[in-house]
Parts: structure tokens; C-alpha cells; sequence
């Protein structure tokens, strides 16, 4: 009988017997996954939230450096997705966005073109043509490549002009970022394409005018526009703090104007540039920004319940890494270059199609189950 509860008792004290308390003991706490009842549902509204150059690793740095939570944890449903582009298994943002708003692979540097430089109409140019609404909020000027494959067609991102013309034919309902001065003080030509919107019937506000976003009225109004940079907006650390209201205010001004449903896309664009310089305190303050637009958007969603909501990235940047000796808050992180990398990005979703997006998929699959989810 001795021999008998020794063994018994011997499995569970080795169980028991760490060598040292672990680095996260604290904060653990519940799961804070959503319920997503209505996820067989058809979708009547996408908002994809892009984290540019925001791999895994970003992610759990910034869980940890905010106590061990992050808005991203809500989500119930999970994936991974490959990012390469057609000529590279490190994509550029352009041939990232292009795989996810057009479907296709593309060299990196094509703006919504496929591998020949050949146009590829976006899931957002489709979204317009079934008479949905359609929105765009970024944390960069708004001709820059994530943004532009929603909106435009260039066989090489830098061609900002160009683009900028073609984001003021698209018909896109809500938009809010920088570059105002690729519209209204262009090289290239002597054309207004500020004064060309607002004769289509676009309310079109900026920054100058010393009116905050939180200020503007759009009550009459069925385009809007608002110009948050004369080229690439402030970083969060030295005071641009539109994001999260943007976001939210974006989804409401959508529903509100389109019987036929809404697609936006909205992208924490400078997490990427974090990744570039190096610099952790600067991920990790883009990072939060979008956490705090990806809670208002939950909320929105949760509320609205015909809303899916997707979360990733186009690709990491940095080779980010946590380093041993990391406590929470209090996180030793390391870059391996300032440059893209090829890892895999995670999903996330919530909402109506949200069963759609488990497992480890191509970034041009995100556009094809995207599309599913709304039936188009």
C-alpha cells in the first residue's frame, strides 16, 4: 500500500517542483476571447485592419510590455498566413497589399497590378460596384503602397501622383490620412484634385485648418475626406492620436450612409516604420494605437453584429526578437536588420464568416475569403 501511494504522490510533487518562479506569473488571468455566435452568418460589412510590418513577435512584445494584455486576445478565431510577393519570398508593402486587396501575386513595388503590370480590380472596387460603401483610414500619407492597392492601379509605388489621381476618381466614400500636398500642390501638373472631390460632392477638411478630426460635422454629407498630414503623419509619440477615433468613426459614417453594407480597410502603417529605424519604444507605441482602433472596432462590431473583422499584417519587419531576462513591462528586445522578413503574419477575426480565416493560408486568399464572407 506504501509503494502503491508513493507512486501516486511522487508524479504529482515532480509536477509541482520548478526550478524558479516563471517570468509571467501574474495577469494570466481569464480567457478574453469574444463569443462569435454569429459567425455562420453572412457578413454584410468587412473592416480589415492591417498591423504593417507587425509580425508575431510584435504582438507578444506588445501583450507583455502592457501587462500581459492586448485588444488582439478577444478575437476567437486565429490564423497564419504567408506573405511572399510573386518575385520574392520577402514582399515589399505594395505586393503585400496587392495579394490581399486584388488576390493576386505581384512583383514587389506593383500597386494593385498583377505580375505583368496589368490592372487587378480590388476587393473595394468591387465592394463600390455592388453599391456598398467603401472607407480607408491609415497612419501614413494615403498614396502610400497598402493604401494605394485598395485604390489604385502603378506599376511601381512611387508613381504618388499618379496615384493620388486615381484615389480622387475612386469613389471612396471615407478616407483619412496623409499627403494632401500630393493633391493640391503637385509637380507633375497645375490640377487641384482637392477642388476636382469637392465639386463630386467630397466635405474635404485637413490639419491646417486647426479643426481635429473629433471636431468635424458629416451629417449631410456622403463623401468625406480628411487630410491629416501635408505628407506623412506625426508618430504617436510626438502627438498624432487619430487612429482609434477614426477607425470608429469611419464604421459609423459607413453603416450609416450604405443600406448595401461597407468595406474598409484601416492600417496602423507606421509599426512598420518602428521596425525600420530599429526601435522598440516606437513599435510599441504604433502597436498600442492600433490595439486601441482594433477595440473600437470590436465594440462596433460586437454592437452591429452583420460586421466581420479582420486583423493582420503585410509582412514583419525587423526580425524582431524577446530576449532572455524579459519581465513584463519591462521587455529586452533585439532586431536582426531594419528591413522586411519572410515569416508568416497571424490572422485574426470576429464576427459573421469569421470560420473562414483558421489555418495557414496565402495573403491572396484573404481576398478570396473576404469576398466569400460578403458574397460578392
Amino acid at each position: 500500500m506504501r509503494v502503491l501511494l508513493l507512486i501516486l504522490i511522487i508524479p504529482v510533487i515532480l509536477l509541482n517542483c520548478g526550478s524558479s518562479r516563471p517570468a509571467v506569473d501574474e495577469g494570466a488571468g481569464p480567457i478574453h476571447a469574444m463569443p462569435n455566435d454569429n459567425q455562420e452568418k453572412a457578413a454584410k460589412n468587412i473592416i480589415l485592419m492591417i498591423g504593417d510590418g507587425m509580425g508575431l513577435t510584435q504582438i507578444t512584445a506588445g501583450i507583455y510590455d502592457n501587462n500581459n494584455f492586448l485588444n488582439f486576445e478577444k478575437f476567437p478565431v486565429t490564423g497564419l498566413m504567408k506573405t511572399h510577393s510573386y518575385d520574392n519570398l520577402v514582399t515589399d508593402s505594395a505586393a503585400g497589399g496587392t495579394a490581399m486587396a486584388c488576390g493576386v501575386k505581384t512583383y514587389n513595388n506593383g500597386v494593385g497590378v498583377n505580375k505583368d503590370g496589368i490592372a487587378v480590380k480590388s476587393i473595394l472596387e468591387e465592394a463600390e460596384e455592388k453599391g456598398m460603401g467603401t472607407g480607408i483610414v491609415v497612419t501614413s500619407a494615403v498614396v502610400n503602397a497598402t493604401p494605394a492597392t485598395f485604390m489604385a492601379h502603378q506599376k511601381l509605388r512611387a508613381f504618388v501622383e499618379p496615384i493620388a489621381e486615381e484615389i480622387a476618381n475612386s469613389g471612396v466614400d471615407f478616407l483619412v490620412g496623409g499627403g494632401k500636398k500630393y493633391f493640391d500642390r503637385r509637380d507633375s501638373d497645375e490640377r487641384n484634385l482637392i477642388e476636382e472631390m469637392k465639386a463630386k460632392g467630397y466635405q474635404i477638411e485637413n490639419f491646417i485648418q486647426h479643426k481635429t478630426i473629433e471636431e468635424v460635422r458629416t451629417d449631410s454629407v456622403k463623401k468625406f475626406v480628411y487630410f491629416t498630414a501635408d505628407d506623412d503623419p506625426l508618430t504617436k509619440i510626438t502627438g498624432r492620436n487619430y487612429l482609434p477615433y477614426a477607425s470608429q468613426m469611419g464604421a459609423n459614417f459607413l453603416k450609416s450612409r450604405s443600406e448595401n453594407g461597407f468595406f474598409m480597410m484601416i492600417e496602423g502603417s507606421q509599426i512598420d516604420l518602428g521596425g525600420h529605424a530599429t526601435n522598440f519604444k516606437y513599435v510599441m507605441s504604433e502597436l498600442r494605437d492600433f490595439d486601441e482602433a482594433i477595440k473600437n472596432v470590436l465594440e462596433f462590431a460586437e454592437a452591429d453584429g452583420e460586421t466581420l473583422v479582420i486583423v493582420t499584417a503585410d509582412h514583419e519587419t525587423g526580425g524582431l526578437t524577446i530576449q532572455e531576462g524579459s519581465k513584463l513591462k519591462k521587455i529586452k528586445a533585439d532586431f536582426a536588420y531594419g528591413r522586411h522578413s519572410g515569416t508568416m503574419v497571424p490572422v485574426f477575426a470576429y464576427g459573421p464568416g469569421s470560420e473562414k480565416f483558421t489555418g495557414i493560408f496565402d495573403n491572396t486568399e484573404l481576398y478570396r475569403k473576404m469576398k466569400a464572407a460578403l458574397a460578392l
